[in-house]
């Protein structure tokens, strides 16, 4: 029998219905979220993930990242891996109540985030909290930058009391040649 309380089902149930209730609020409204969610389409593709500029291992490739439109254009749904087994996946889409971006983030360690936020000065920025293994809350700066080449920096920034930040990860998503 599945367990019900497992961090993967939980967060791809809560997914679910979020988006659910989104589309069914967007089309009451006679916006559709299609419309909405076009300020994040930099990210659709599929990339290879490096070390950002002046990082350790700058240009390395560590993982490969594929963004993609689902629910009729109204999410972006992330499958992100790693060549030792890690992996994660995240949904991303506008609330149509607080019109604001939100992603749930759960990884193959168990872990999951949930963010909140939107487009501010040429970049999306998303502010929330991580919950990893076993219990303990991490608070969490996500930005998503495109750059002039094509390619989109991702940016993660971290804290255990909300006050104090150091960045977690830098990463730079290069589209991978077809």
């Amino acid at each position: 029998m599945a367990d019900p309380l497992h961090p993967q089902k939980a967060v791809r149930r809560l997914a679910l219905a979020i988006l659910v209730a989104s589309a069914a609020a967007s089309a009451a409204r006679g916006t559709t979220c299609a419309e909405q969610s076009a300020q994040f389409d930099f990210w659709i593709g599929r990339w290879d993930v490096t070390p950002s500029e002046g990082q350790p291992d700058a240009r390395r490739v560590i993982a490969s990242s594929r963004e993609e439109k689902i629910a009729g254009g109204c999410a972006l749904l992330e499958s992100y891996e790693e060549p030792d087994g890690y992996a994660g996946k995240s949904i991303n889409f506008v609330d149509p109540v607080s019109k604001q971006w939100r992603q749930v983030w759960v990884d193959s360690a168990g872990n999951t985030s949930e963010f909140t936020g939107g487009w501010r000065n040429g970049a999306m920025r998303l502010e929330g909290e991580s919950r990893v293994a076993p219990g303990k809350r991490i608070f969490r700066k996500l930005t998503f930058t495109p750059l002039p080449d094509g390619s989109v920096r991702q940016r993660s920034e971290a804290s255990l009391d909300g006050k104090t930040w150091k960045v977690n990860y830098d990463y730079t998503y290069v589209r991978r040649k077809e």
